[in-house]
Protein backbone atom coordinates (compact mmCIF):
# COMPACT_ATOMS: atom_id res chain seq x y z
CA UNK A 1 0.00 0.00 0.00
CA UNK A 2 1.32 3.54 -1.04
CA UNK A 3 0.39 6.86 0.01
CA UNK A 4 -1.20 7.55 -3.59
CA UNK A 5 -3.68 4.95 -2.69
CA UNK A 6 -4.07 4.80 1.12
CA UNK A 7 -7.94 4.58 1.97
CA UNK A 8 -7.74 8.00 4.13
CA UNK A 9 -6.65 10.29 0.97
CA UNK A 10 -10.95 9.55 -0.09
CA UNK A 11 -11.54 11.81 3.22
CA UNK A 12 -8.74 14.10 2.39
CA UNK A 13 -9.03 18.05 2.78
CA UNK A 14 -10.19 19.54 -0.45
CA UNK A 15 -7.33 21.42 -1.68
CA UNK A 16 -4.71 20.22 0.47
CA UNK A 17 -1.55 18.42 -1.01
CA UNK A 18 -0.99 15.05 -0.13
CA UNK A 19 2.37 15.76 1.28
CA UNK A 20 4.28 19.17 1.79
CA UNK A 21 7.56 20.59 0.73
CA UNK A 22 9.10 21.30 4.03
CA UNK A 23 10.58 24.76 4.45
CA UNK A 24 14.74 24.01 4.55
CA UNK A 25 14.88 26.28 7.47
CA UNK A 26 15.64 26.93 10.96
CA UNK A 27 13.55 27.16 14.28
CA UNK A 28 15.48 30.96 14.36
CA UNK A 29 14.66 31.72 11.42
CA UNK A 30 10.93 31.42 11.80
CA UNK A 31 11.09 34.08 14.49
CA UNK A 32 13.57 36.19 12.71
CA UNK A 33 10.74 36.44 9.30
CA UNK A 34 8.32 36.64 11.77
CA UNK A 35 9.88 39.69 13.90
CA UNK A 36 10.77 41.49 10.73
CA UNK A 37 7.26 41.19 8.96
CA UNK A 38 5.36 41.79 12.12
CA UNK A 39 7.64 43.24 14.42
CA UNK A 40 5.31 45.66 16.74
CA UNK A 41 2.79 42.61 17.12
CA UNK A 42 2.38 41.04 20.49
CA UNK A 43 4.46 37.73 20.30
CA UNK A 44 3.48 36.76 23.82
CA UNK A 45 0.58 38.26 25.85
CA UNK A 46 1.45 37.05 29.93
CA UNK A 47 -1.02 38.22 32.61
CA UNK A 48 -1.55 41.32 30.09
CA UNK A 49 1.72 42.24 29.38
CA UNK A 50 2.83 42.29 25.75
CA UNK A 51 6.15 40.96 24.28
CA UNK A 52 6.34 42.06 20.52
CA UNK A 53 7.93 40.11 18.41
CA UNK A 54 10.90 42.80 18.06
CA UNK A 55 11.33 42.86 21.65
CA UNK A 56 11.51 38.76 21.35
CA UNK A 57 14.23 38.20 18.97
CA UNK A 58 16.33 41.54 20.82
CA UNK A 59 16.23 39.16 24.19
CA UNK A 60 16.82 35.91 22.35
CA UNK A 61 19.93 37.92 20.08
CA UNK A 62 21.13 38.82 23.92
CA UNK A 63 20.77 36.20 25.76
CA UNK A 64 22.47 34.32 22.58
CA UNK A 65 25.46 36.47 23.05
CA UNK A 66 25.78 35.65 26.76
CA UNK A 67 25.51 31.90 26.10
CA UNK A 68 28.34 31.99 23.61
CA UNK A 69 30.44 34.12 25.83
CA UNK A 70 30.12 31.59 28.79
CA UNK A 71 31.29 28.75 26.43
CA UNK A 72 27.90 26.91 25.03
CA UNK A 73 29.05 26.07 21.62
CA UNK A 74 27.32 24.86 18.04
CA UNK A 75 25.84 21.18 18.78
CA UNK A 76 25.74 21.37 22.83
CA UNK A 77 22.85 20.73 24.99
CA UNK A 78 21.34 23.42 27.72
CA UNK A 79 18.85 22.25 30.03
CA UNK A 80 15.58 24.60 29.55
CA UNK A 81 13.47 24.25 32.64
CA UNK A 82 10.34 26.64 34.11
CA UNK A 83 6.91 27.08 33.60
CA UNK A 84 5.60 28.93 31.32
CA UNK A 85 6.33 32.61 30.55
CA UNK A 86 8.12 34.86 28.01
CA UNK A 87 11.50 33.81 29.37
CA UNK A 88 11.31 30.41 28.30
CA UNK A 89 10.47 31.25 25.09
CA UNK A 90 13.11 33.40 24.82
CA UNK A 91 15.82 30.97 26.22
CA UNK A 92 14.51 28.26 23.73
CA UNK A 93 15.10 30.74 20.65
CA UNK A 94 18.37 31.90 22.44
CA UNK A 95 19.85 28.49 22.41
CA UNK A 96 19.06 27.92 18.78
CA UNK A 97 20.70 31.01 17.68
CA UNK A 98 23.64 29.50 19.36
CA UNK A 99 23.33 26.30 17.03
CA UNK A 100 23.11 24.35 20.35
CA UNK A 101 20.27 22.03 21.34
CA UNK A 102 17.18 22.46 24.01
CA UNK A 103 16.52 19.74 26.78
CA UNK A 104 13.45 20.70 28.03
CA UNK A 105 12.73 19.58 31.10
CA UNK A 106 9.80 19.08 33.49
CA UNK A 107 9.12 21.66 35.80
CA UNK A 108 7.96 19.18 38.37
CA UNK A 109 11.25 16.84 38.01
CA UNK A 110 13.95 16.27 41.18
CA UNK A 111 17.28 16.91 41.73
CA UNK A 112 18.05 12.49 40.92
CA UNK A 113 15.85 13.32 37.75
CA UNK A 114 17.57 16.38 36.51
CA UNK A 115 20.78 14.75 37.62
CA UNK A 116 19.91 12.03 35.02
CA UNK A 117 19.09 14.19 32.35
CA UNK A 118 22.56 16.01 32.98
CA UNK A 119 24.56 12.91 32.91
CA UNK A 120 22.66 11.54 29.75
CA UNK A 121 22.68 14.09 27.16
CA UNK A 122 26.14 15.91 28.55
CA UNK A 123 24.52 19.34 29.24
CA UNK A 124 26.44 21.80 31.11
CA UNK A 125 24.63 24.79 30.98
CA UNK A 126 21.34 25.71 31.90
CA UNK A 127 18.55 28.01 32.09
CA UNK A 128 15.94 27.52 34.91
CA UNK A 129 13.17 29.39 37.14
CA UNK A 130 14.18 30.42 40.15
CA UNK A 131 12.30 28.36 42.51
CA UNK A 132 14.01 25.20 40.69
CA UNK A 133 16.98 25.79 41.63
CA UNK A 134 16.86 23.30 44.41
CA UNK A 135 16.97 20.70 41.63
CA UNK A 136 20.10 22.08 39.82
CA UNK A 137 22.11 22.43 43.39
CA UNK A 138 23.50 19.22 43.83
CA UNK A 139 25.05 19.31 40.03
CA UNK A 140 26.12 22.62 40.28
CA UNK A 141 27.95 22.10 43.73
CA UNK A 142 29.66 18.67 42.08
CA UNK A 143 31.05 21.00 38.95
CA UNK A 144 29.01 19.07 36.50
CA UNK A 145 26.88 22.24 35.98
CA UNK A 146 28.73 24.97 34.92
CA UNK A 147 26.32 28.28 35.03
CA UNK A 148 22.62 28.32 35.32
CA UNK A 149 20.90 31.23 34.57
CA UNK A 150 18.04 32.26 36.54
CA UNK A 151 14.40 33.04 35.72
CA UNK A 152 12.14 35.49 37.84
CA UNK A 153 9.12 35.56 36.30
CA UNK A 154 7.97 38.66 37.42
CA UNK A 155 10.49 40.62 35.42
CA UNK A 156 8.07 39.94 32.33
CA UNK A 157 5.03 41.41 34.16
CA UNK A 158 5.60 44.62 32.81
CA UNK A 159 1.78 45.84 32.79
CA UNK A 160 -0.64 45.96 35.88
CA UNK A 161 -3.54 43.38 35.24
CA UNK A 162 -6.53 42.37 37.83
CA UNK A 163 -6.34 38.34 36.82
CA UNK A 164 -4.93 35.95 39.61
CA UNK A 165 -1.59 35.96 39.34
CA UNK A 166 -0.28 32.51 41.41
CA UNK A 167 2.01 33.94 44.03
CA UNK A 168 5.34 32.19 42.65
CA UNK A 169 4.77 34.44 39.16
CA UNK A 170 4.83 37.36 41.44
CA UNK A 171 7.72 36.43 43.52
CA UNK A 172 10.83 39.37 43.30
CA UNK A 173 14.00 38.21 42.27
CA UNK A 174 15.81 35.51 45.19
CA UNK A 175 19.68 36.49 46.13
CA UNK A 176 21.33 34.53 44.30
CA UNK A 177 24.45 33.65 46.48
CA UNK A 178 25.17 29.55 44.79
CA UNK A 179 28.20 29.97 42.64
CA UNK A 180 27.60 29.73 38.59
CA UNK A 181 23.77 31.26 38.80
CA UNK A 182 23.84 34.15 36.47
CA UNK A 183 20.29 36.64 36.90
CA UNK A 184 18.88 37.14 33.54
CA UNK A 185 18.95 40.31 33.37
CA UNK A 186 22.64 40.35 34.15
CA UNK A 187 23.07 37.66 30.92
CA UNK A 188 20.88 40.20 28.47
CA UNK A 189 23.12 43.18 29.19
CA UNK A 190 25.61 41.95 26.81
CA UNK A 191 26.10 42.06 23.11
CA UNK A 192 24.36 39.77 20.78
CA UNK A 193 25.09 36.60 19.36
CA UNK A 194 27.48 36.29 16.34
CA UNK A 195 26.23 34.25 13.63
CA UNK A 196 26.46 30.53 14.01
CA UNK A 197 25.93 28.54 10.25
CA UNK A 198 22.89 26.02 10.84
CA UNK A 199 21.39 23.59 8.65
CA UNK A 200 17.92 22.40 8.97
CA UNK A 201 18.97 19.28 9.28
CA UNK A 202 21.38 19.44 12.79
CA UNK A 203 19.87 18.46 16.43
CA UNK A 204 17.48 21.27 17.48
CA UNK A 205 15.28 19.81 20.49
CA UNK A 206 16.07 16.52 22.62
CA UNK A 207 12.96 16.05 24.40
CA UNK A 208 12.95 13.19 26.84
CA UNK A 209 10.46 10.31 27.07
CA UNK A 210 10.40 7.61 29.28
CA UNK A 211 10.87 3.87 28.39
CA UNK A 212 9.73 0.12 29.51
CA UNK A 213 12.98 -0.12 30.99
CA UNK A 214 13.66 2.28 33.14
CA UNK A 215 15.30 5.19 32.77
CA UNK A 216 14.01 8.04 30.36
CA UNK A 217 15.13 8.48 26.58
CA UNK A 218 16.46 11.33 24.90
CA UNK A 219 14.56 12.10 21.37
CA UNK A 220 16.72 13.69 18.58
CA UNK A 221 14.60 16.36 16.73
CA UNK A 222 15.89 18.62 14.31
CA UNK A 223 14.96 21.74 12.85
CA UNK A 224 13.55 19.66 9.83
CA UNK A 225 11.35 16.85 11.89
CA UNK A 226 10.38 20.22 14.10
CA UNK A 227 9.43 22.89 10.91
CA UNK A 228 7.63 19.90 9.57
CA UNK A 229 5.16 19.55 12.37
CA UNK A 230 4.34 22.81 12.72
CA UNK A 231 4.30 23.61 9.10
CA UNK A 232 2.01 20.70 8.65
CA UNK A 233 -0.05 21.59 12.06
CA UNK A 234 -0.48 25.01 10.95
CA UNK A 235 -1.88 24.51 7.59
CA UNK A 236 -4.11 21.74 8.19
CA UNK A 237 -6.16 23.35 10.62
CA UNK A 238 -6.52 26.39 9.05
CA UNK A 239 -4.57 28.83 11.51
CA UNK A 240 -2.63 31.89 10.39
CA UNK A 241 -0.82 35.36 12.00
CA UNK A 242 -3.85 36.68 13.36
CA UNK A 243 -4.86 33.58 14.84
CA UNK A 244 -4.39 34.33 18.84
CA UNK A 245 -3.29 30.95 20.27
CA UNK A 246 -4.30 30.10 24.73
CA UNK A 247 -0.59 28.56 25.69
CA UNK A 248 -1.72 26.60 28.63
CA UNK A 249 -0.11 23.09 28.09
CA UNK A 250 3.56 23.37 29.58
CA UNK A 251 6.14 24.84 27.24
CA UNK A 252 8.69 21.78 28.57
CA UNK A 253 5.89 19.17 26.77
CA UNK A 254 5.79 18.41 23.07
CA UNK A 255 1.89 19.58 22.97
CA UNK A 256 2.82 23.11 24.71
CA UNK A 257 5.97 23.66 22.60
CA UNK A 258 4.49 22.72 19.33
CA UNK A 259 1.15 24.40 19.54
CA UNK A 260 2.30 27.46 21.68
CA UNK A 261 5.54 28.03 20.80
CA UNK A 262 6.90 26.91 17.66
CA UNK A 263 3.91 26.66 15.28
CA UNK A 264 2.58 30.39 16.52
CA UNK A 265 6.44 31.73 15.50
CA UNK A 266 6.41 29.98 12.39
CA UNK A 267 2.79 31.62 11.98
CA UNK A 268 3.60 35.55 13.33
CA UNK A 269 0.67 35.14 15.66
CA UNK A 270 0.30 35.70 19.26
CA UNK A 271 0.25 33.50 22.32
CA UNK A 272 -1.80 34.17 25.41
CA UNK A 273 -0.12 32.39 28.01
CA UNK A 274 -0.81 31.09 31.42
CA UNK A 275 2.35 30.12 33.95
CA UNK A 276 0.05 27.35 35.17
CA UNK A 277 -3.55 26.03 34.70
CA UNK A 278 -6.28 28.61 35.98
CA UNK A 279 -9.95 28.08 34.25
CA UNK A 280 -11.07 31.56 35.20
CA UNK A 281 -7.86 33.29 34.28
CA UNK A 282 -8.37 31.20 30.96
CA UNK A 283 -12.22 32.26 30.58
CA UNK A 284 -11.08 35.86 30.97
CA UNK A 285 -7.93 35.82 28.82
CA UNK A 286 -10.20 34.59 25.57
CA UNK A 287 -12.57 37.14 26.23
CA UNK A 288 -10.57 40.09 26.55
CA UNK A 289 -8.07 38.43 23.40
CA UNK A 290 -10.11 37.03 21.28
CA UNK A 291 -8.70 33.64 21.57
CA UNK A 292 -9.21 31.67 18.27
CA UNK A 293 -7.18 28.46 19.05
CA UNK A 294 -6.27 26.29 21.64
CA UNK A 295 -4.64 23.28 22.08
CA UNK A 296 -5.16 21.52 25.06
CA UNK A 297 -6.00 17.26 26.87
CA UNK A 298 -9.54 16.53 27.24
CA UNK A 299 -9.36 17.15 30.98
CA UNK A 300 -8.07 20.32 30.74
CA UNK A 301 -11.27 21.21 28.87
CA UNK A 302 -13.61 19.37 30.82
CA UNK A 303 -12.32 21.12 33.78
CA UNK A 304 -12.64 24.57 32.50
CA UNK A 305 -16.25 24.22 30.83
CA UNK A 306 -17.71 23.05 34.40
CA UNK A 307 -16.53 26.31 35.66
CA UNK A 308 -18.56 29.01 36.47
CA UNK A 309 -16.93 32.01 34.67
CA UNK A 310 -17.18 29.73 31.16
CA UNK A 311 -20.63 29.57 31.38
CA UNK A 312 -20.61 33.76 31.95
CA UNK A 313 -17.92 35.11 29.13
CA UNK A 314 -17.83 35.40 25.67
CA UNK A 315 -16.24 32.78 24.21
CA UNK A 316 -17.71 33.14 20.62
CA UNK A 317 -14.44 33.95 19.57
CA UNK A 318 -13.40 30.33 20.14
CA UNK A 319 -13.02 28.16 16.79
CA UNK A 320 -10.61 25.52 17.42
CA UNK A 321 -10.25 23.01 20.15
CA UNK A 322 -7.97 20.20 19.26
CA UNK A 323 -5.65 17.87 21.47
CA UNK A 324 -5.24 14.33 22.27
CA UNK A 325 -3.42 12.25 24.99
CA UNK A 326 -6.70 10.41 25.53
CA UNK A 327 -10.09 9.92 23.98
CA UNK A 328 -12.47 12.75 24.44
CA UNK A 329 -16.09 11.93 26.47
CA UNK A 330 -18.42 11.34 24.14
CA UNK A 331 -20.96 13.81 26.31
CA UNK A 332 -18.92 16.09 26.48
CA UNK A 333 -18.46 16.33 22.29
CA UNK A 334 -21.63 17.02 22.13
CA UNK A 335 -21.91 19.97 24.45
CA UNK A 336 -19.01 21.67 22.68
CA UNK A 337 -21.29 21.33 19.40
CA UNK A 338 -23.98 22.15 20.99
CA UNK A 339 -23.81 25.17 23.05
CA UNK A 340 -20.49 26.44 21.20
CA UNK A 341 -20.89 24.84 17.78
CA UNK A 342 -17.51 23.96 18.09
CA UNK A 343 -16.12 20.49 17.09
CA UNK A 344 -12.96 18.77 19.22
CA UNK A 345 -10.51 17.58 17.02
CA UNK A 346 -8.56 15.20 18.09
CA UNK A 347 -5.00 13.65 17.00
CA UNK A 348 -2.10 11.53 17.76
CA UNK A 349 1.15 12.60 17.99
CA UNK A 350 3.96 11.15 20.60
CA UNK A 351 7.17 13.20 21.52
CA UNK A 352 9.11 11.19 19.04
CA UNK A 353 6.76 12.03 16.52
CA UNK A 354 7.21 15.93 17.50
CA UNK A 355 3.43 15.93 18.66
CA UNK A 356 1.35 16.22 14.94
CA UNK A 357 1.00 13.29 13.57
CA UNK A 358 -2.42 12.19 12.81
CA UNK A 359 -5.36 14.26 12.87
CA UNK A 360 -9.26 14.15 12.12
CA UNK A 361 -10.32 16.24 8.89
CA UNK A 362 -11.97 19.38 10.20
CA UNK A 363 -14.89 18.55 8.63
CA UNK A 364 -14.95 14.65 8.37
CA UNK A 365 -14.14 13.83 11.96
CA UNK A 366 -15.01 10.91 13.92
CA UNK A 367 -15.34 10.86 17.84
CA UNK A 368 -12.70 8.90 19.92
CA UNK A 369 -10.35 8.36 17.37
CA UNK A 370 -6.63 9.15 16.68
CA UNK A 371 -7.60 10.42 13.06
CA UNK A 372 -5.89 9.82 9.87
CA UNK A 373 -2.25 10.42 8.88
CA UNK A 374 -1.52 13.69 8.27
CA UNK A 375 0.62 15.26 5.10
CA UNK A 376 3.27 12.57 4.32
CA UNK A 377 2.88 10.64 7.14
CA UNK A 378 2.32 6.90 6.45
CA UNK A 379 0.42 4.45 9.19
CA UNK A 380 0.16 0.47 9.12
CA UNK A 381 -1.14 -1.93 11.25
CA UNK A 382 1.12 -4.61 11.49
CA UNK A 383 1.38 -8.05 14.02
CA UNK A 384 3.50 -6.87 16.98
CA UNK A 385 5.35 -10.53 17.00
CA UNK A 386 5.69 -11.13 12.99
CA UNK A 387 5.68 -7.33 12.39
CA UNK A 388 3.47 -8.45 8.84
CA UNK A 389 0.68 -5.92 7.97
CA UNK A 390 -2.75 -6.99 9.38
CA UNK A 391 -5.56 -6.36 7.12
CA UNK A 392 -8.59 -3.55 7.84
CA UNK A 393 -10.03 -3.87 11.57
CA UNK A 394 -7.70 -5.88 13.12
CA UNK A 395 -5.83 -4.58 15.94
CA UNK A 396 -2.39 -4.76 15.83
CA UNK A 397 0.60 -2.37 16.63
CA UNK A 398 0.63 0.84 14.64
CA UNK A 399 3.75 1.84 13.17
CA UNK A 400 4.50 4.87 10.90
CA UNK A 401 6.99 7.18 8.75
CA UNK A 402 6.83 11.06 8.07
CA UNK A 403 9.08 13.89 8.26
CA UNK A 404 8.42 14.63 11.90
CA UNK A 405 9.56 11.40 13.22
CA UNK A 406 12.53 11.91 15.64
CA UNK A 407 15.99 10.69 14.23
CA UNK A 408 16.53 8.04 17.16
CA UNK A 409 16.97 8.20 20.67
CA UNK A 410 20.43 9.45 22.00
CA UNK A 411 23.42 7.32 22.11
CA UNK A 412 21.24 4.42 22.57
CA UNK A 413 21.15 1.97 19.90
CA UNK A 414 19.59 -0.98 21.52
CA UNK A 415 16.63 1.33 22.17
CA UNK A 416 16.42 2.26 18.37
CA UNK A 417 16.87 -1.09 17.08
CA UNK A 418 13.73 -2.19 18.98
CA UNK A 419 11.88 1.34 17.96
CA UNK A 420 12.52 1.07 14.38
CA UNK A 421 11.36 -1.56 11.48
CA UNK A 422 12.28 -1.91 8.03
CA UNK A 423 8.94 -3.00 5.93
CA UNK A 424 8.83 -2.63 1.76
CA UNK A 425 12.16 -1.01 2.40
CA UNK A 426 11.18 2.15 4.36
CA UNK A 427 12.12 2.55 7.95
CA UNK A 428 8.22 2.56 10.23
CA UNK A 429 8.90 3.83 13.62
CA UNK A 430 6.86 1.26 16.17
CA UNK A 431 4.82 3.50 18.43
CA UNK A 432 4.13 0.53 21.39
CA UNK A 433 0.16 1.41 20.94
CA UNK A 434 -2.33 -0.74 19.68
CA UNK A 435 -4.70 0.48 16.96
CA UNK A 436 -7.07 -0.55 14.39
CA UNK A 437 -8.10 1.31 10.85
CA UNK A 438 -11.50 0.99 9.59
CA UNK A 439 -12.32 1.06 6.15
CA UNK A 440 -12.28 4.77 5.57
CA UNK A 441 -8.63 4.88 6.67
CA UNK A 442 -9.22 6.58 10.38
CA UNK A 443 -7.65 4.70 13.22
CA UNK A 444 -8.82 3.80 16.48
CA UNK A 445 -6.54 3.20 20.01
CA UNK A 446 -7.35 -0.44 20.80
CA UNK A 447 -5.06 -0.93 23.87
CA UNK A 448 -1.23 -0.38 24.80
CA UNK A 449 1.27 -3.20 23.95
CA UNK A 450 3.66 -1.34 26.17
CA UNK A 451 3.17 -0.75 29.46
CA UNK A 452 2.21 3.03 30.12
CA UNK A 453 -0.24 5.26 32.24
CA UNK A 454 -1.52 8.44 31.20
CA UNK A 455 -1.95 11.15 33.40
CA UNK A 456 -3.27 14.24 32.41
CA UNK A 457 -1.36 14.22 28.92
CA UNK A 458 1.88 12.89 30.67
CA UNK A 459 3.25 9.68 30.20
CA UNK A 460 4.38 7.81 33.28
CA UNK A 461 5.95 4.35 32.45
CA UNK A 462 5.45 1.92 35.91
CA UNK A 463 9.14 0.44 35.36
CA UNK A 464 10.95 3.66 36.30
CA UNK A 465 8.79 3.73 39.13
CA UNK A 466 9.23 0.52 40.01
CA UNK A 467 12.97 0.97 39.72
CA UNK A 468 12.95 4.23 42.14
CA UNK A 469 10.38 2.23 44.90
CA UNK A 470 13.10 -0.53 45.04
CA UNK A 471 15.31 1.82 46.71
CA UNK A 472 12.72 2.12 49.55
CA UNK A 473 14.30 -0.08 52.47
CA UNK A 474 10.97 -0.99 53.53
CA UNK A 475 9.80 -2.51 49.79
CA UNK A 476 9.92 -6.50 48.74
CA UNK A 477 8.21 -6.39 45.85
CA UNK A 478 6.22 -4.02 43.63
CA UNK A 479 4.15 -3.17 40.86
CA UNK A 480 2.98 0.09 39.46
CA UNK A 481 -0.42 0.15 37.55
CA UNK A 482 -3.30 2.46 36.07
CA UNK A 483 -5.90 3.73 37.97
CA UNK A 484 -9.11 5.38 36.35
CA UNK A 485 -9.32 8.88 37.05
CA UNK A 486 -12.56 10.81 36.11
CA UNK A 487 -10.57 14.25 36.51
CA UNK A 488 -6.80 13.16 34.93
CA UNK A 489 -7.93 10.05 32.75
CA UNK A 490 -5.84 7.67 34.69
CA UNK A 491 -3.21 7.80 37.91
CA UNK A 492 -0.80 5.69 39.57
CA UNK A 493 -1.34 3.02 42.08
CA UNK A 494 1.48 1.03 43.66
CA UNK A 495 0.88 -2.49 44.77
CA UNK A 496 3.57 -3.62 46.83
CA UNK A 497 4.75 -6.24 49.49
CA UNK A 498 6.92 -4.86 52.67
CA UNK A 499 10.32 -7.09 53.36
CA UNK A 500 9.75 -8.87 56.56
CA UNK A 501 9.70 -6.54 59.61
CA UNK A 502 9.39 -3.42 57.72
CA UNK A 503 6.48 -1.35 58.63
CA UNK A 504 4.86 1.63 56.21
CA UNK A 505 1.77 3.31 55.62
CA UNK A 506 0.40 4.45 52.39
CA UNK A 507 0.90 8.29 52.85
CA UNK A 508 5.10 8.02 54.20
CA UNK A 509 5.09 5.98 51.40
CA UNK A 510 3.79 8.68 48.52
CA UNK A 511 5.43 11.15 50.18
CA UNK A 512 9.25 9.40 49.48
CA UNK A 513 7.93 9.31 46.19
CA UNK A 514 6.91 12.59 45.81
CA UNK A 515 10.81 13.57 47.27
CA UNK A 516 12.20 11.54 44.17
CA UNK A 517 10.09 11.77 41.54
CA UNK A 518 7.96 14.18 39.57
CA UNK A 519 4.56 14.50 41.41
CA UNK A 520 2.70 13.53 37.90
CA UNK A 521 4.64 9.85 38.41
CA UNK A 522 4.30 9.44 42.00
CA UNK A 523 1.74 7.17 43.34
CA UNK A 524 -1.66 8.81 44.72
CA UNK A 525 -2.63 5.21 46.31
CA UNK A 526 -0.69 1.71 47.81
CA UNK A 527 -2.26 -1.52 48.14
CA UNK A 528 -0.45 -3.04 50.10
CA UNK A 529 -0.51 -6.94 49.76
CA UNK A 530 1.21 -10.61 51.42
CA UNK A 531 2.46 -11.58 47.68
CA UNK A 532 2.01 -10.43 44.64
CA UNK A 533 0.56 -12.89 41.54
CA UNK A 534 3.92 -14.57 39.18
CA UNK A 535 3.99 -15.96 35.98
CA UNK A 536 5.54 -19.65 35.61
CA UNK A 537 8.80 -17.90 34.83
CA UNK A 538 8.48 -16.03 38.20
CA UNK A 539 7.74 -12.54 37.03
CA UNK A 540 5.19 -10.54 38.48
CA UNK A 541 1.70 -10.52 36.79
CA UNK A 542 1.49 -6.82 36.46
CA UNK A 543 -1.13 -7.55 33.46
CA UNK A 544 -3.52 -9.34 36.47
CA UNK A 545 -3.45 -6.52 38.63
CA UNK A 546 -4.08 -4.02 36.04
CA UNK A 547 -7.10 -5.49 34.71
CA UNK A 548 -8.06 -6.12 38.44
CA UNK A 549 -7.95 -2.12 38.39
CA UNK A 550 -9.45 -1.50 35.46
CA UNK A 551 -12.43 -3.15 36.65
CA UNK A 552 -15.50 -0.70 37.21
Amino acid sequence: MTPRTSPWHRHWPRGFPHALAVPQSTLFDHLATSAARYPQRPAIVYYDSVLTYADFLAQAEALAGHLQRAGVAQGDRVLLMSQNCPQFSIAFFAIQRCGAVVVPVNAMCTAGEVDHYLEDSGARHAVAAQELLPAMAPALQRGVLREVVVICYADALTAPTALNVPEVVRAPRQPLDQPGCTAWATALAGAPAPPVAVKSGDLAVLPYTSGTTGRPKGCMHTHQSLTASSTGAALWRGLHAESVVLGVAPLFHLLGLQNALLMPVWQGATVVMLARWDAAAAAALIERYRVSVWASPPAMLIDFFAHPEAQRRDLSSLAMLNGGGAAMPEAVSAMLKERFGITYIEGYGLTETASFLHCNPLQASKRQCLGIPTFGVHSRIVDPETLAELPVGETGELVTRGAQVMQGYWRDEAANRAAFMTLDGERYFRTGDLAAMDADGYFFMRDRLKRMINVSGYKVWPAEVESMLYEHAAIHEACIVARPDAKQGESVCAVVVLRPGHALDEAALIAWCRERMAVYKAPRAVEFRAALPKSNTGKVAWREIQEAYARP
